[in-house]
Parts: C-alpha cells; sequence; structure tokens
C-alpha cells in the first residue's frame, strides 16, 4: 500500500509533524492523507513564535509590510493551480469552484489588505481640546488566534491572515480538523516568499487546540468563523481575559422575490444561490419566499433549472458540485430531510449522485411551516426551502423570522421596493436580484446570532488594531489644565 503523504503543523520555522490522523476524500470516503496532532503545549510554541516575530514585523513600515505581502500573495499565485486541486480534494468541492473563485479571490484578498494598510482611515489630527493637538494611531494587537471552518479552508484562513499582518498582527490559526490541507501549504509558501518564521503559525487539532488558544494570556484576539454553538463557546472561553473576539457565524439568508421580479432572473440565481459548493455556505439562500401571484411560476422554473444541476466527482468536466464535507455532516443533512418527511412537508429531490463518497442530492422542500426546523436552523447542504407571501410587509416578517442575521436578497424591479427592503432585512449584506457576490472592499459580517465583527474591507483591519488617542500640548502653558481640578486659582 502507497504511504499517504503527512500533512505537519507549520510552527515559527519549523514542520511538526507530531501525531498522525487521517485526512479523507469526501469524494470516495477513503483517506488521502494525514495530519499533525496538535496540543496545548503546541499552542505554547506556536504562541512564543508569533511573539518573536511579532515585534519586528510591526516595526516595519506600511510600504515594507505592502512589498512583503504582495511577495506572498504572487508566491500563492505560482502555486494556484496546485492549491486549487489540493481544496477540490480536501474539501470535496468542484474544481471549477476552487480554480475560479476560491484561489483567486484568496490572493486578491491577500493584495487588497497589502495595499489598504497604506492609507488607513480616521479624523484628522487637530485641536479638538483647546491648546492640544490631537491625533490617532492605530496599533496593533500583538498575537491573534484564528479558527477557521471546513467549508472554505483556504479562503477563510486569508480572510483572517491578511488583515491580521496587514494590521501588524502575527497570527496562531487551527483550521478545522478535516480540511487543513490547503491551510498548512499556505503557511508553507508564507515562509518561502521570505515572511518572518513565526509569523503565521498553524496549529492543526481538535477542541483542546481551540480551547488553547481562546484561554491563551499571550493571545490578545480570537477570530472565528463557523456555528453559532460554537462561537457562543469561544466567547464564553475568552471573556474572563477581555479578549477581543469576532465571530462570523451561522446563516439562514432569506431570497425574497417579488411578483415584478426577472422570474427567470430570479431562479437563475436561486440555483447559484442555494447550490453552491453543495450549499455549505453561511450565506446560502436557503429560505426563498416567492410572492403568490408568481409562486407557481418560479416554482415550476426552479425546480427544472435544479435538476440540471450535476453532482458528481469533483475533478470530472461538468461537475457544478461535489460531495458534503464529510459522512458526519452528510448524516446531519439527511436527517433535516427525513424530518422534513415526516412532518409531511413535499420533498422534490433532483437527479441522482455517485454511490460512493459524502454526495447529497439537490433537493426543494415545498411550502413548509414557518417554525419548522428546516426554516428556523441551517442546514448547510443542497437543500431549499421554498415558501409563499403575499405582501410586502409579509415578505418582511417571514425574511426576519430567525435569530439568524448574516445575509439575504430581494428581487424586484421596483427601485422604492428594493430601498425599503434593503432597509428592513436584518442581515449584514443585502443583495438586490442576486445573490453571493462578495468584494475584498466590502465588509462581510452578520446581525443578530450571526456573529459580531466584519471580514472583509478596512473595516477588517481596524478589528486588528487598537486606537490609541495621542493628546500633545502646544501652548507650554502649564496652567491651562487647571480648570479641570479644584487645585490653585481659577
Amino acid at each position: 500500500m502507497e504511504k499517504l503523504i503527512h500533512y505537519p503543523m507549520v510552527i515559527g520555522a519549523e514542520l511538526v509533524a507530531t501525531g498522525s490522523e487521517d485526512l479523507i476524500d469526501p469524494a470516495s470516503g477513503t483517506a488521502f492523507a494525514t495530519v499533525a496532532s496538535g496540543s496545548k503545549a503546541d499552542v505554547e510554541s506556536a504562541v512564543a513564535a508569533a511573539k518573536a516575530a511579532q515585534l519586528g514585523w510591526a516595526a516595519l513600515s506600511y510600504g515594507e509590510r505592502c512589498a512583503a505581502m504582495m511577495k506572498f500573495a504572487d508566491a500563492l499565485e505560482a502555486k494556484s493551480e496546485e492549491l486549487a486541486h489540493l481544496e477540490s480534494k480536501n474539501a470535496g468541492k468542484a474544481l471549477k469552484l476552487t480554480v475560479n473563485s476560491d484561489i483567486p479571490f484568496s490572493i486578491d484578498n491577500i493584495r487588497y489588505f497589502a495595499g489598504v494598510a497604506r492609507r488607513q482611515e480616521g479624523a484628522a489630527a487637530g485641536e479638538y481640546v483647546g491648546g492640544y493637538t490631537s491625533m490617532l494611531r492605530r496599533e496593533p494587537i500583538g498575537v491573534v488566534g484564528a479558527i477557521t471552518p471546513w467549508n472554505y479552508p483556504l479562503m477563510m484562513a486569508v480572510w483572517k491572515i491578511a488583515p491580521a499582518i496587514a494590521a501588524g498582527n502575527a497570527v496562531v490559526l487551527k483550521p478545522a480538523p478535516n480540511t487543513p490541507a490547503t491551510t498548512i501549504e499556505l503557511a508553507k509558501i508564507a515562509l518561502e516568499s521570505g515572511l518572518p518564521a513565526g509569523l503565521i503559525n498553524i496549529v492543526t487539532g481538535g477542541a483542546e487546540v481551540g480551547e488553547a488558544l481562546c484561554t491563551h494570556p499571550d493571545i490578545g484576539m480570537i477570530s472565528f468563523t463557523g456555528s453559532t454553538r460554537t462561537g457562543r463557546r469561544i466567547a464564553e472561553l475568552a471573556s474572563p481575559m477581555i479578549k477581543r473576539v469576532t465571530l462570523e457565524l451561522g446563516g439562514k439568508a432569506p431570497f425574497v422575490v417579488f411578483a415584478d421580479a426577472d422570474i427567470e432572473a430570479a431562479a437563475q440565481g436561486a440555483v447559484v444561490g442555494v447550490y453552491v459548493n453543495s450549499g455549505q455556505d453561511c450565506t446560502a439562500a436557503t429560505r426563498i419566499y416567492v410572492q403568490d401571484d408568481v409562486y407557481d411560476q418560479f416554482l415550476a422554473r426552479f425546480t427544472e433549472l435544479s435538476k440540471q444541476v450535476k453532482v458528481g466527482d469533483p475533478f470530472a468536466d461538468g461537475t457544478d458540485i461535489g460531495p458534503l464535507s464529510s459522512q458526519a455532516h452528510w448524516h446531519k443533512v439527511k436527517g433535516y430531510v427525513e424530518e422534513a418527511k415526516e412532518q409531511g412537508i413535499e420533498v422534490i429531490t433532483c437527479g441522482t449522485v455517485p454511490a460512493e463518497g459524502f454526495y447529497f442530492p439537490v433537493t426543494i422542500l415545498v411550502d413548509p411551516p414557518q417554525t419548522a426546523n428546516c426554516v428556523q436552523e441551517e442546514i448547510f447542504g443542497p437543500v431549499a426551502v421554498v415558501k409563499r407571501f403575499s405582501t410586502e410587509a409579509e415578505a418582511v416578517m417571514l425574511a426576519n423570522d430567525t435569530p439568524y442575521g448574516l445575509a439575504g436578497s430581494c428581487w424586484t424591479l421596483n427601485v422604492q421596493r428594493a430601498m425599503r427592503m434593503a432597509k428592513a432585512m436584518q442581515c449584514g449584506t443585502v443583495w438586490i436580484n442576486d445573490h453571493l457576490a462578495i468584494g475584498s472592499e466590502m465588509p462581510h459580517g452578520g446581525f443578530k446570532q450571526s456573529g459580531i465583527g466584519k471580514d472583509l474591507s478596512h473595516y477588517a483591519l481596524e478589528e486588528y488594531t487598537v486606537v490609541k488617542h495621542v493628546l500633545i500640548d502646544i501652548t507650554g502653558d502649564q496652567r491651562k489644565g487647571w480648570h479641570f481640578t479644584t487645585f490653585g486659582d481659577a
């Protein structure tokens, strides 16, 4: 039997191969590699390496940091094809998604943050208090602990690393246990590109490693993307030391279609919004609400298009979506669909899937009760709920009627309605006549139980800094401040 490739941790300049856990190819259900298994001691070593690297890195000028990050992005781009194939192998993604979207967007994100650090926003220096000049500094937090999910392994790692190091921090990152391969390769490429050893550290493992990051006294911030349940636990662990925490959590995005919408465009948009990455996206269009007058028309066209989605081998020509990420997740998604059947909800199953691997068929749940679990909870698979509504007020009520508020979309050709809906929908991103589009320059983050803080844009850069107010006396008159006290003559 051929020996499996082993992916080590990256701690400082060292590749640490301690321990071994299988990495499963979701398309076959068999091991394709092994990965090191980290511990609390590995977190200690990584934090020490990060502390040592951060001081010198933060002392660089913005231009010097920018140049180093640009070299890093170039090095990633040179290996983009290799990274895309590895991402598809480890996470089960269709190759066309990793090649055309995930890897290029990640590289663009590094270049964006390399540049934006050179023009930070804030109040102009000036005399806000008489006799003094005030100015603001944005200073790095120090060492950032990052915990990333399995659905977009490389991209989510970059979303944490790029703004953190642009701001002058060092990072200790724990990838999801089942999809660490590209994140490890990213850290190795960072070293090869000339970034300082210890600036980006990868410690693999499960809850022990995550909890060690959250409670380590030398980590000043935790940045997490994942489930709302895990986000609560991270906030709980970080709070005794008053660590800064950013949380990008679950979603249950509404997709609201009004009668005056372009129905063909909406149906096409729903197919993309629901099924991309096998529905394993926290902004996926999981709740489709359609106005009564066009409900039957939309459902018929959406169903027809759903039946054309090809589920299969991630590397095969024409594959639209691959398998779910793991067997455990396959059982979770299947459980929601089986529960819907037991509740008498109409289930439309579109197409067939390969017998081996963790594939799940494209599925539509027709007009379930608003209170059903399939409507209220995050399924995170290629499963759409389609429901009807009558009025705009009802559409707003239904769209906002979950604990989540990450993203949503509104489909209408009425500009006034579009503006009203954009204001009324309680979510961090509202798309009008589209769903899922993002850019490095615009913020990403949620309302309600979808989290706190922002990824992407200069708002993310600000999350990884501490604002310092510097106030300078410009008069030389040491008595001018006495009016603030009870001492001396008036």
